[in-house]
């Protein structure tokens, strides 16, 4: 929602609640992470450092408020009448310019933008400053994105009367530098008496040739390179199969766990999956193998999938520095038991490294595949947090033997876990999956009802139009937020088709009791459905408001008359 103008500023100001210069400082570490925005991919360190350090400076404002509003000048962002960012020249590198060209007058940033607003309206900004005069204006992109921290105070400014940006002259400072190698001719290398020269045997007959070299080196390289414990584990396990004396098998189990135990800690995941690949093996060819000698011997790839045990091995990958190979812990995930699958579940949410939970995320990812049934029953576990984990997994596996599971999730106590179930269900798509998400579009929960919503604009399920309509003409959706206009408007508009030209253009054009129309919202919602039918019909309708006053119905709808997405 727009916030309202600001009232007059007053003779005498108050004095201002903190130090005008964090303020400053906060704009511009902004710029320059705007700057690093445009020279650098997003993943690029000296960008993510501009990221964190915009981040940290939000950190000291918001010790002392709780809210930063910024008056936008043609020049200047003031903030309690002092000027915190000037810009003499309106250029489209300068900031308080890009806002003010574009009607913005005023914008306020509430604690926890920082967290990923922040990122977001530098993004567009960032594209704006490099737009051609035919891509939407700062305004529109803005309405486009369901900000919950940031708020703005616009005018309606004219197309005509904006100034036109001036290109920026980085591309003249730069310059083509080119070097000079100076080649100095080779000194002829003196040996001291004594000492021979091999050069001077390069041509005998016993000389190597190339390939012979190559071969050599190769080998070379492939002993040193070598893997001693491998070769540890399978000769101990050879000892093992071998001989059938009680007291050496004994010997060999307890050596087996203790390298477990020992190449686990050192990061040697690959020798840790052999080991227990190759016990498992043994387990079963072995001669003359007593049960209780297999029971001990696999009671060490049992142990590893115990909950405590692979807690230990979790958590001292996330208090590494050098991170496994991806490959390495897929093959030491490969080789747990199937209920290693609850403890792996219960990990994901709490590792603190990134790098380390991406790992995790793909070797979780592989375990789940290869275990589909016990997957199946941690949909409905009772430890929430593998519950979670596991709906997710569903989903994204898209397991339509899930869809019972997940139905009966889908009308959980808890509004996330309601949530969670229906991404799953919507991800997975089949008709049956589908059905179950019809109910979520009457939820008692706002996000539960726009992922449903959201999940009918790709997934089109003709049963679920009469509830869409029903919800268009409830009087909820007027009182709802954007976000949920748009999701309902887009999923309506996605399967109706002409049959709910009638209904969609009445939104956008037609006029109630006194004159008045719908408000803005719901008419460009109203003209973005219509953008989604597409057909000649609904065309003509959004001819109808090609020039209404009302900016963002009049910007939508022109977006979508000149072929932007609907």
């Amino acid at each position: 929602m727009l916030s309202a103008p600001p009232a007059k500023d007053a003779l005498v100001r108050a004095e201002p609640p903190l130090d005008a210069t964090l303020v400053e400082e906060m704009l511009r570490l902004f710029a320059r992470a705007m700057r690093a925005r445009l020279l650098y991919l997003p993943n690029n360190p000296t960008y993510l450092k501009s990221i964190e350090n915009l981040r940290g400076a939000f950190g000291s404002i918001w010790q002392q408020v709780e809210e930063v509003t910024l008056e936008v000048t043609d020049t200047q962002l003031r903030w309690e009448g002092v000027a915190v960012a000037s810009e003499p020249d309106k250029t489209s590198d300068a900031l308080p310019w890009v806002l003010y060209k574009d009607g913005i007058r005023e914008v306020s940033l509430r604690r926890g933008v920082e967290e990923q607003e922040i990122v977001t309206l530098l993004q567009i900004i960032a594209r704006v400053r490099k737009a051609s005069p035919d891509e939407d204006d700062l305004l529109t992109l803005l309405w486009e994105q369901e900000f919950a921290f940031v708020r703005y105070r616009y005018v309606d400014v004219s197309v005509e009367a904006a100034i036109p940006l001036i290109a920026s002259d980085e591309a003249q400072r730069d310059r083509l530098v080119e070097s000079h190698m100076v080649h100095e001719p080779a000194q002829e290398t003196i040996l001291p008496p004594g000492v021979v020269n091999l050069d001077d045997f390069s041509a005998t007959l016993y000389f190597l040739d190339e390939r012979e070299t190559e071969y050599l080196r190769a080998e070379i390289d492939s002993e040193y390179g070598a893997d001693l414990r491998t070769s540890v584990v399978a000769s101990l396990l050879d000892i093992y199969e071998v001989q059938t004396d009680a007291r050496i098998r004994e010997e060999v189990t307890r050596l087996l766990a203790l390298m477990l135990v020992q190449t686990l800690s050192g990061g040697h995941l690959t020798t840790g999956a052999f080991l227990l690949r190759e016990v498992n093996l043994a387990a079963s060819r072995a001669r003359e193998i007593t049960p209780v000698q297999r029971e001990a011997l696999l009671a060490i790839p049992d142990r590893m999938s115990e909950a405590e045990t692979l807690a230990q091995l979790l958590q001292s990958l996330d208090d590494r520095v050098d991170l496994p190979v991806q490959a390495d812990l897929n093959a030491l995930f490969e080789q747990l038991r199937v209920g290693a699958m609850s403890t792996v579940f219960s990990w994901l949410g709490r590792i603190q490294s990134p790098r380390v939970r991406q790992l995790l995320e793909s070797a979780a990812s592989r375990l789940a595949a290869a275990n589909t049934a016990e997957l199946l029953r941690l949909v409905t576990s009772s430890e929430r947090a593998v519950m979670m984990e596991a709906i997710r997994r569903a989903g994204a596996m898209k397991a339509s033997a899930a869809v019972p599971a997940l139905a009966r999730q889908s009308v959980h106590a808890e509004a996330a876990v309601r949530l969670a179930a229906v991404q799953a269900l919507a991800e997975i798509g089949t008709p049956g999956a589908l059905q179950h998400l019809e109910r979520g579009l009457e939820d008692g929960d706002r996000d539960v009802r726009v992922a449903s919503a959201r999940a009918f604009v790709t997934r089109l399920h003709k049963p679920a139009l009469l509830k869409l309509e029903a919800a268009i003409k409830a009087k909820r959706l007027h009182d709802a937020d954007l976000t949920e206009k748009m999701a309902i408007f887009e999923a309506y508009g996605a399967m109706c088709g002409d049959a709910g030209v009638p209904l969609l253009d009445g939104y956008l054009n037609d006029r109630g009791l006194f004159g008045r129309r719908a408000d803005p919202e719901m008419r460009a919602c109203a003209a973005m459905a219509l953008g989604k039918v597409g057909s000649q019909q609904a065309l003509v309708a959004l001819q109808k408001s090609s020039t209404d006053k009302e900016v963002l119905v009049r910007n939508a709808v022109n977006r979508i008359l000149r072929g932007g997405p609907g």
